[in-house]
C-alpha cells in the first residue's frame, strides 16, 4: 500500500497494531503449534478438522483418488492417519492442473490506482468475487468517497514472455455496491464494465467463496496473489504455512510485503480462504514497531523498514457472516446473490420490524424472510421476524392461484396418470411454473432416453405448499426475535429443536450426520457460516453442508419440515387432506415425489382408493434411509410400498438429503436404485433428478409403452 495522506497511514497503522495484539494474544496457541510441527506432526489440527479436510480435498478434486489409493495402500492406516495423509499427499503431489488454475485465479486479481494532484498512485489489491464486485481492504478503501478516486487495472502483469501485458482499467462503482468494516477491515465495491462490454468477472473470471468448512487447517501452506509495493502482479507461493486459526482472523508466515493489502489468500486448491490485510510487526519490551536493523521504527521509516513475524488475514466465513447481516436494498442484495450459493447470501436473513395489521382492502401480503427479498434468491424464514412482500401477480393483475392442478381428461388415454409430489418450501410458488419445471427436466431426460417428451397439461400436480407453511409458520417461536448476532443456521436449529412435536429433531440431524461420516467424538473444527456462535447442533450442521451440495439453511429447515409432519399428527392429517384434493380417484397411477414429498408419497399410499392402482412410484433426493424418518412413517420402518408393482429411487451421493441412500435393508423388498450425478450447486433439486435418462425411461416406458 503506498501511504497517500494521514488518514490512510493511520489507518493502516491502526490495522497492523490490531494485527500485533492478536498475535500477542494467540502467543499460547501458537507456540502449541510450533512445538508439534517441530516434533513432526505435519498439521497439528483437531481429527474433526482434518477429516472434514481431507473429504473437501476429495470432494473438489483436489487430489487424484488413484494417488490416494495407492499410497494409503502402501501400509495399513487407522481413519484419523490416512485424513492427515491425504492433505500431506496434496501439498507434496500437485497436479500440472495447479499451475494453470492458479494463473485463472491470478486473473480475477487487480491492481488498484489512486488518482491523485494529477498523479496516479498504485493504492493496494483487489479480487473479484462475483461477476461485478471486487472486495479488497477497509484501509485500502475507507468509504464512497475514496473509492470514485481510484480504479482498477486488470492484467498489471509481465507475460510469460517477461513483456509487459496489456493492461485493462476498469472503474470503481461505489454507487452502485459499496459495503466496508473497519473491525474486519474489508471493502466490497461494484466495477464498472468496459464502455458497452460485458460485467469484469465475465472477462477475468471471479472467485466464488464459501462459507463451508474444510478449505484449511493449521500447518497447511498458502499462496497469495498481489501487487507489494504497487510493481507489477507478484505471488508468495507455498512458502508458508498457517500457524493460528482466530475466531475472525487467521495467522501465516509468508513472504508478502504491505502493498498486498488487499490479496486473496489461497489454499492449494485455490479456494479463496482469507482476505490478506496486514503483517504482524516486530516489536520490543517497550511495544514499539522494530525496524529491520533493530532500532524503534518511526513515522517517515516506511512500511519496507519494518521488520515483519507474521502476516495476517481476515477469515472470509467472518466476512460473508458480516455480509449477510447488512440490511440492504433489493438490488444490492441481488448483487450480492451473484456471488454464488457456496457464499450463503442468498439463503441470509434479517431483521425487520413488526407488520402492521392490513387496512380494510388492503392486497393480501406473503411471508418472506427478507424484507425486499429478491426474485430468484431462496431466503428461509427466522423464528420470530415476521416481514413480508407482497404477492406476484400475472400479467392480467389477478393473482396467482396456489392450489393444485388436475391432469386433461385426455391424457394417457384418460386411465394412465402421472402424478408429480412436490416436497418443501414451495409455499410462494406458483403450481403451474413448477409442473412446467418439473416437466422440462423429465423431458429432457427422455429426450436423452431417445423416448417421447410430454405436454405439463397432461400432469397432476398436487400442492400443499401452501397449508405446509402455514402449519409450519405456526408452530415457530415469537417469544423473541432472533438477532443479528444469532443469525445462523445452527442458531434456527436450535428453536426447532426446542419446538419439536416429539423431540426428535436433533436425533435426525444426528443420525444423518453420522450417516455422512461424522466422528463421533470431538469438537468439531469450522470454518463455517455462524461458527462459534451457537452449540452442539452446529457440529452436524457444518459436516453435511461440508459432505454435500447443499448449505446449512437448506439441511436445518428440511429437517425441521420432516421432523413436523411426522410428529404433529395435524400437521400429517392437513397435507395428507390437502394432497388427496388433486389426486385422480381411478386408472393407473405413477407417482413421482421428491424431497418431503418422497414421505408424504409413502403415507400417501396408504390412503389411496381401491381403484387407484400404483403401477410405478419414483423417490427422487429421499430422506427415506433414515431410521428417524421411515420409523415413523404410518406403515412404521422400512417396508415394501402397499400396492406398488415397480419402486426406482434416484439419488445423488452429494445431495445431503438423500444421505441415508442406498436403502439398503432388504424390508424395502425389491427396487432399483441409480446413482446420478446432479450439477454443481444443484445436487437436491428436482429437474436434475428428472433429467436423467436413468429416471426419465422409467417414466416414459410405463406411460407410453
Amino acid at each position: 500500500m503506498s501511504v497517500t495522506d494521514r488518514p490512510h497511514e493511520e489507518l493502516h497503522q491502526q490495522a497492523a497494531d490490531a494485527a500485533a495484539r492478536r498475535y500477542e494474544d494467540s502467543a499460547t496457541e501458537r507456540e502449541r503449534v510450533e512445538d508439534r510441527m517441530a516434533a513432526g506432526v505435519r498439521f497439528p489440527d483437531s481429527p474433526d478438522a482434518l477429516a472434514v479436510r481431507a473429504d473437501r480435498i476429495l470432494g473438489r478434486g483436489g487430489l487424484s483418488p488413484s494417488a490416494v489409493v495407492a499410497d494409503i495402500h502402501r501400509e495399513a492406516m487407522d481413519l484419523p492417519d490416512a485424513n492427515e495423509r491425504i492433505i500431506d499427499l496434496s501439498n507434496e503431489l500437485q497436479a500440472w492442473s495447479f499451475l494453470p488454475r492458479g494463473v485463472r485465479a491470478g486473473a480475477t486479481v487487480a491492481r488498484i490506482t489512486l488518482r491523485r494532484n494529477g498523479r496516479e498512485l498504485p493504492h493496494g489489491t483487489g479480487f473479484l468475487v462475483s461477476p461485478r464486485l471486487l472486495m479488497t481492504n477497509h484501509h485500502v478503501l475507507p468509504d464512497e468517497a475514496f473509492a470514485r478516486t481510484c480504479f482498477a487495472e486488470f492484467n498489471a502483469q509481465v507475460t510469460a514472455d517477461n513483456l509487459p501485458d496489456t493492461v485493462v482499467r476498469m472503474e470503481l462503482d461505489p454507487g452502485t455496491f459499496f459495503a466496508a468494516d473497519r473491525r474486519l477491515d474489508f471493502a466490497l465495491v461494484a466495477v464498472k464494465p468496459a464502455q458497452d462490454g460485458p460485467a469484469p468477472g465475465e472477462i477475468f473470471g471471479w472467485n466464488r467463496l464459501s462459507v463451508q468448512t474444510g478449505k484449511l487447517v493449521l500447518g497447511e501452506k498458502v499462496n497469495i496473489i498481489g501487487h507489494p509495493s504497487g510493481r507489477l502482479k507478484e505471488i508468495a507461493l507455498r512458502d508458508n504455512a498457517v500457524l493460528v486459526r482466530l475466531d475472525d482472523f487467521v495467522h501465516y508466515t509468508t513472504d508478502t510485503e504491505p502493498g498486498n493489502s488487499g490479496s486473496p489468500v489461497f489454499n492449494d486448491q485455490w479456494e479463496v480462504v482469507a482476505l490478506h490485510h496486514s503483517g504482524v510487526p516486530k516489536k520490543d519490551d517497550q511495544g514499539r514497531v522494530l525496524r529491520k536493523d533493530g532500532r524503534p521504527w518511526q513515522q517517515g521509516d516506511g512500511d519496507d523498514a519494518i521488520e515483519w513475524v507474521a502476516n495476517e488475514g481476515i477469515r472470509i466465513s467472518s466476512i460473508l457472516k458480516h455480509l449477510a447481516g447488512l440490511g440492504l436494498d433489493p438490488a444490492r442484495r441481488a448483487l450480492l446473490a451473484e456471488m454464488g450459493p457456496d457464499a450463503g447470501l442468498d439463503q441470509t436473513m434479517a431483521t425487520a420490524p413488526a407488520v402492521p395489521a392490513a387496512a380494510p382492502g388492503a392486497r393480501p401480503e406473503r411471508p418472506s424472510a427478507v424484507a425486499g427479498a429478491v426474485p430468484g434468491v431462496t431466503t428461509p424464514p427466522v423464528p420470530g421476524v415476521p416481514v413480508t412482500v407482497p404477492i406476484t401477480e400475472s400479467e392480467t393483475g389477478a393473482q396467482r392461484p396456489r392450489v393444485g392442478l388436475r391432469a386433461r381428461s385426455t391424457a394417457f388415454g384418460g386411465r394412465r396418470h402421472l402424478v408429480f409430489l412436490h416436497g418443501r418450501a414451495q409455499q410462494e410458488k406458483c403450481p403451474d411454473e413448477r409442473r412446467r419445471s418439473w416437466t422440462a427436466g423429465l423431458n429432457r431426460g427422455l429426450t436423452l432416453a431417445s423416448m417421447p417428451t410430454l405436454d405439463p397439461q397432461d400432469v397432476w400436480f398436487p400442492f400443499y405448499g401452501t397449508r405446509l407453511h402455514g402449519l409450519v409458520s405456526g408452530r415457530e417461536s415469537t417469544a423473541e426475535p432472533i438477532g443479528l448476532d444469532r443469525v445462523s443456521a445452527a442458531a434456527a436449529a436450535e428453536v426447532f429443536a426446542a419446538e419439536s412435536p416429539t423431540g426428535s429433531y436433533e436425533q435426525l440431524l444426528y443420525e444423518a450426520a453420522a450417516r455422512a461420516g461424522m466422528p463421533q467424538n470431538g469438537p468439531a473444527s469450522t470454518e463455517g457460516f455462524g461458527s462459534g456462535l451457537v452449540g452442539a447442533l452446529h457440529r452436524p450442521l457444518s459436516w453435511l453442508a461440508a459432505r454435500s451440495d447443499l448449505d446449512e439453511w437448506t439441511i436445518a429447515t428440511f429437517l425441521r419440515d420432516v421432523d413436523l409432519y411426522l410428529g404433529d399428527s395435524a400437521v400429517r392429517q392437513a397435507v395428507l387432506d390437502c394432497v388427496m384434493e388433486t389426486m385422480p380417484t381411478s386408472g393407473e397411477l405413477v407417482l413421482v415425489t421428491h424431497s418431503l414429498g418422497t414421505v408424504v408419497g409413502m403415507d400417501l399410499l396408504n390412503r389411496l382408493p381401491e381403484g387407484l392402482d400404483p403401477v410405478l412410484l419414483v423417490t427422487a433426493g429421499s430422506p427415506l434411509g433414515l431410521d428417524g424418518v421411515n420409523e415413523r412413517l404410518l406403515t412404521r420402518g422400512p417396508h415394501q410400498p402397499p400396492r406398488v408393482r415397480d419402486w426406482v429411487n434416484v439419488w445423488c451421493p452429494t445431495d445431503a438429503v438423500a444421505i441415508g441412500c442406498p436403502l439398503e435393508d432388504e424390508r424395502w423388498g425389491k427396487l432399483t436404485q441409480p446413482p446420478v450425478t446432479n450439477g454443481r450447486d444443484r445436487a437436491h433439486d428436482i429437474e436434475e433428478y428428472l433429467g436423467h435418462p436413468e429416471a426419465a425411461q422409467e417414466i416414459g416406458g410405463i406411460l407410453r409403452p
